[in-house]
């Protein structure tokens, strides 16, 4: 495996871990300061709009998520990959989690020898 698309596994499954974890510190550095999340019905979200509803929503919820990488390309200080992505979303208070699935389509900017995502568009809809 080329090592550029390690480290955007390795960063893939970071992301995962932070969000699991609530540490919404090491989500922000694995992102540009010009990041724009794309997500289904909702305005483009940039850095401060997602730190926000990420910060409301673990007060609520527990965020697990499993990737399948699908396909990586590099392209010299730009990538990118598109997933499946599997979400679990439990309350916090007790309940029944919810599921939401679909695939995602990222853009990575490499500064510094690092991979960052600078670019996220989902389409996560329910699923059972």
């Amino acid at each position: 495996m080329h090592p550029d698309e390690e480290a955007i596994r390795n960063l893939i499954a970071d992301w995962a871990r932070a969000t699991a974890e609530g540490d919404l510190h090491e989500l922000m550095d694995l992102m540009t300061d010009d990041v724009v999340f794309l997500t289904s019905g909702q305005a483009p979200m940039r850095r401060d709009d997602f730190a926000a509803g990420f910060m409301a929503a673990i007060e609520h919820v527990k965020i697990e998520a499993q990737t399948d990488v699908q396909e990586i390309q590099v392209a010299n200080d730009w990538a990118w990959c598109w997933n499946y992505l599997d979400v679990k979303v439990t309350p916090r208070a007790g309940g029944s989690a919810n599921r939401r699935g679909g695939y995602t389509l990222t853009i990575l900017r490499k500064y510094d020898d690092r991979w960052y995502i600078a670019r996220d568009a989902n389409l996560l809809a329910a699923s059972l």
